[in-house]
């Protein structure tokens, strides 16, 4: 499957780049006028005016005005506004065209779907649209968070409250037993990999760091619009990949018409939102001796008074710096913009800094039959983090540190004159213990990853007849990736203390992809047909090193990361003035590279009769190398009608201004597995420092799983029944839609019996992991005056998740982490619960003296009927404006799961109090007593209900000069209010418990804080 396309794509590109940029044709007629609100006589900005059959166009500024160039042969113009009824003009001899539009017409507006857009009225699937408008505002880091709680049933969470940290997205529920249940993400017409493009920070004792989000990259502030492909009928035209729905992210173009400057700038400030209620030094020490007695009470006391939440968190700034440049004319646009943002997190020593750059351009040629486009991004983002890990034991990490430090301990110390993080040792110098202080932590340690990414396309569209087009496009996405940890020799940790380690990881990601395509439009008499017929090749190369080295003898963490590659031993001092023994310094090598290839034939059919019944139809076949030869192939159909019930005789046009029912069926696939898993011969290098340090071992080349040549894609299928519907002019309008989602074949790691000759096998289970719902989408335009407006805008969503014949394996995951918890875990998936479900021991209460745990049914656990995965998620939206004033509000929640806490259950208890750690006064009042084990159980359990102002939007646009086009001044508050029972710093969070590679759901450990942010800004164009 491998084609030999490097000498195509390297003519065609050049080709593409030269004629893209060629000079623009100028038209031979201009049209300038004024577009109104008929009703009000409002100035309607942002308006889209086209000459009709054409690209030509432009938007009105903020007086309403537009002025557009008319290509040879255009001979009308198309004006259409969100919300309003579109309109087309006949043009006479007049130049001047003023146009008052009607409000209340919503069908005209275009959603994108895969390789095109339609109508709205003419979508036959579940596709939710948001533009900038809509887009949540304030400090945004990457394309999803515009959107989140904005669409019905997509469920957006972040894993914490990390700068650049990941996100998890769930359209219509969870799907997939291992992983990728992250939709496909499709930048302008560039279906991304999916794959981490910056790796997490390795184990050196306290845990391990999550990798970051892929999507950083992209400025938010070149988006234009995001496009929801929900269903199958709607995602199955990108088949073994659109299983968990599709996101298409359409970037900014320039306009036609006088080009223009923007410039904006935003300065965000960032506190924590909740700050744990420890134990003070003066209560620590009470309570010791009040528990323990006085003579531990002493023992404990190190004489300081040390509140260690104020030595780690902090108040971030953020700056934020976007600038683009952009026009257009008849025969062509362009656009460029770059960013700069400088992001502080509010734990000390994290951060992100991002600097992107985008060209946008198209151009016309022979007389409109050719057009010619460029679409890039370049960006290199900056990660500084914190040693923050989701999976530390006993030792934690730094918030575990925070949690459990003893108060009454300084943060730092003076030895011989310079002042130093805070370690008890014993009197001969050795570590007293190996649990370090968050001084220690922030101070010994240094994480710093740097990724450059570009990702773009290179298209040409042909008309070759009336009606027929065909149109290539090359797109590729490269990403280098260097993640350095450095863990200093002078923090009291096993793998660490008196060694030091580094951990490097470099990633290097090349994917290609070639796509061609016909499109026809044709009209039959009463009959609209829309033919689409294409071929996809995409290819995906990824390679990556890591490294560990310990046995350093200098204490410097910038040296440890700079000078990791090349040490030449022999002319460097350790901090007593000796060279350092080479003998002692140690360095293993892991690498690894694939290479893979999806290979493709996709088709549409669209038909329309009268404007009143619509069809569509698809078909993908995938063929990858990532499934066995039994099946290299597979096969997504789907089928979609529309009924327009609002043009039938018999509904009334007085109650209804719309109304269409909608129904679709297809089947979609799901292929995120890792490289090559049906051969079982992925090889890698088994080689790792043991826990001291000094020693490690060499490992070989293995066969790491059993071979199974009949792997294949999971694929689910899908059925949807929408009613879209519309009231008063649609002053009130919105949809509702039935789904029911059924996935089998779940792609899973099986493991071995031991002794084997490997450790697992992947497999396809025969099983049923089935989602059910409901979603509401309403938009309601409750107040429309000349000086005033007020628009609610809202969406909920239900969705039930069942495991069926599964049998009776049951597959642990969840896996909790602390002191006393080896091997424990909450959740496990089987027949006839939710996936992940949890897996626990029933908490009663105490018995009588503390000691032990009464739990109902006994010592073990078995699933206790709750779920991680939210049954209701909703958002509301209100918009205000008055004049020149805007003012948007919005409130999101989740409803209906349960959260385990498992940072309570590690840290939280009288047990962690009796041996030497602090604890919340709360801790020490439940009836436990000090001896009591932290089993996993129902204790640890909270619902995770949660409603949050989430977002709070407050802007002025005045126009001073004719040399501004506008100034827009706002105001945005960020996670300003939570309405939650749940006891954690905060109800969102998920972080990573997975168990032998099978994921976890709503688990909460140490997670990085959740921060509350206010900006100020002004946008400027010019």
């Amino acid at each position: 499957m491998n084609l030999k396309l490097n000498t195509f794509l390297k003519s065609g590109l050049t080709m593409l780049f030269v004629l893209a940029l060629t000079g623009f044709a100028f038209a031979q007629r201009s049209v300038k006028g004024k577009v109104t609100d008929a009703s009000s006589g409002e100035a309607l900005i942002g308006a889209n005016v086209v000459a009709k059959g054409t690209s030509s166009g432009g938007v009105t500024d903020i007086d309403g005005m537009y002025s557009i160039s008319i290509p040879a042969g255009s001979s009308a113009i198309e004006i259409s506004y969100a919300g309003y009824e579109t309109q087309t003009i006949t043009l006479g001899t007049s130049n001047n065209v003023d146009v008052a539009l009607k409000a209340g017409r919503v069908l005209e507006d275009v959603v994108v779907v895969g390789y095109g857009s339609v109508k709205k009225s003419d979508a036959t699937g579940a596709v939710s649209a948001i533009n900038e408008k809509d887009f949540n505002k304030g400090i945004v880091v990457s394309p999803e968070q515009l959107m989140q709680g904005r669409v019905a049933g997509v469920q957006i969470t972040a894993a914490s409250g990390e700068p650049g940290g990941g996100i998890d997205i769930r359209i219509r529920g969870t799907s997939s037993i291992r992983s990728g249940n992250n939709p496909l993400f499709v930048i302008d017409g560039v279906p991304l990999a999916g794959d981490a493009t910056s790796g997490g920070g390795a184990d050196a004792g306290l845990g391990s760091s999550a990798a970051r989000n892929p999507l950083n990259f992209l400025n938010p502030n070149d988006i234009e619009r995001i496009d929801v492909l929900k269903d199958a009928s709607a995602t199955a035209i990108y088949g073994s990949r659109g299983a968990n729905g599709v996101v298409l992210i359409t970037t900014k173009k320039g306009k036609e018409g006088k080009s223009s400057l923007d410039y904006g700038y935003s300065l965000g400030i960032s506190n924590i939102t909740k700050r744990y209620d420890l134990l003070s030094a003066a209560d620590y020490v009470a309570q010791t001796e009040k528990l323990l007695g006085p003579a531990v009470a002493k023992e404990r006391n190190l004489g300081g008074s040390t509140d260690w939440q104020d030595e780690v968190f902090r108040t971030g700034y953020t700056h934020n710096h976007n600038l683009s440049y952009g026009g257009g004319n008849a025969s062509g646009n362009y656009r460029f913009s770059v960013g700069y943002l400088n992001q502080d997190g509010i734990v000390k020593n994290s951060g992100l800094k991002k600097y992107t750059a985008r060209f946008n351009a198209g151009q016309n040629l022979w007389n409109n039959r050719l057009k010619m486009g460029v679409e890039a991004t370049m960006a290199n983002t900056l990660d500084q983090g914190a040693p923050i890990t989701q999976n530390g034991g006993y030792e934690g990490d730094l918030i575990g540190a925070i949690l459990k430090s003893n108060p009454t301990a300084p943060a730092y110390t003076t030895v011989n004159g310079k002042q130093i993080a805070f370690q008890r040792k014993k009197s001969n110098g050795d570590a007293i213990n190996d649990e370090p202080t968050p001084s220690a932590l922030l101070d010994y340690t240094k994480d710093n990853t740097n990724t450059l990414r570009a990702l773009g396309n290179l298209n040409a569209e042909l008309k070759i007849i009336e009606g027929l087009t065909f149109k290539t496009v090359l797109g590729f996405d490269k990403s280098l990736s260097s993640r350095k940890a450095a863990w200093s020799r002078a923090l009291q940790s096993p793998r660490t203390y008196g060694s030091g380690r580094l951990y490097t990881n470099d990633i290097q990601v090349d994917n290609r992809l070639w796509e061609n395509y016909f499109t026809y439009n044709k009209k039959f008499g009463s009959v609209d047909f829309t033919g689409l017929a294409g071929y996809s090749y995409q290819s995906f190369d990824n390679s990556g090193k890591r490294t560990q080295t310990a046995g350093f003898l200098v204490d410097d963490l910038d040296f440890m990361i700079n000078n990791s590659s090349a040490v030449d031993l022999s002319t460097v001092n350790d901090d007593k003035g000796k060279l350092v023994d080479p003998n002692k310094f140690k360095s293993v090598v892991n690498s690894n590279a694939s290479f893979d290839e999806l290979q493709s034939y996709f088709g549409r059919l669209n038909f329309g009769i009268s404007d009143k019944y619509l069809f569509t139809a698809t078909m993908r076949a995938d063929g990858s190398t990532k499934f066995g030869g039994d099946n290299k192939y597979g096969y997504f159909p789907s089928a979609a009608g529309k009924w327009r019930l609002i043009q039938e005789d018999f509904i009334s046009k007085t109650l209804f201004s719309d109304l269409a029912l909608r129904a679709g069926w297809g089947i979609t696939g799901n292929q995120e597995i890792p490289h090559n898993l049906f051969d079982g011969r992925q090889r890698y290098s088994d080689i790792n420092l043991n826990e001291g340090g000094n020693d490690y071992n060499d490992g070989g080349l293995n066969d790491v799983s059993f071979r199974n040549p009949k792997l294949k894609w999971e694929t689910t299928n899908q059925i949807n029944v929408g009613l879209d519907f519309g009231f008063a002019n649609n002053r009130v309008s919105g949809s509702i839609d039935w789904y029911n989602k059924n996935t089998t074949g779940a792609l899973v790691k099986t493991l071995s019996a031991q002794p084997a000759a490997t450790k697992f096998t992947w497999e396809n289970l025969d099983c049923n992991i089935i989602n059910k719902g409901i979603e509401l989408a309403l938009n309601v335009v409750a107040v429309n005056t000349k000086d005033f407006n007020w628009t609610v805008s809202g969406n909920i969503a239900h969705n039930t998740n069942t495991v069926t014949n599964f049998g009776s394996r049951i597959i642990p995951t969840g896996r909790i982490h602390g002191q006393g918890l080896s091997e424990a875990y909450a959740q496990s998936i089987a027949n006839d619960q939710p996936l992940y479900a949890y897996y626990l021991r029933e908490f009663v209460g105490y018995k009588n003296d503390g000691h032990e745990q009464d739990y109902k049914g006994g010592d073990v656990q078995s699933f206790v009927g709750k779920s991680p995965l939210p049954k209701v998620v909703a958002g509301l939206t209100n918009s205000f404006s008055y004049k020149g004033l805007d003012l948007s509000v919005f409130f999101n929640g989740a409803f209906g799961h349960y959260l385990y806490n498992n940072t309570a259950n590690a840290y939280f208890t009288a047990g962690s109090f009796a041996g030497g750690r602090n604890v919340p006064a709360s801790a020490l009042t439940t009836g436990e007593g000090i001896r009591n084990s932290p089993d996993v159980s129902t204790r640890f359990l909270e619902k995770g209900n949660f409603i949050r102002l989430s977002n709070l939007s407050l802007g002025y646009t005045i126009k001073p000069s004719a040399n501004i086009g506008a100034i827009r001044l706002f105001l945005v508050g960020q996670n300003l209010m939570t309405f939650t029972k749940y006891t954690g710093q905060d109800p969102e969070v998920n972080t990573n418990k997975a168990l032998d590679d099978v994921p976890s759901a709503s688990i909460d450990y140490t997670a990085y804080p959740r921060a509350r942010t206010i900006t100020i800004g002004a946008n400027v164009t010019f």
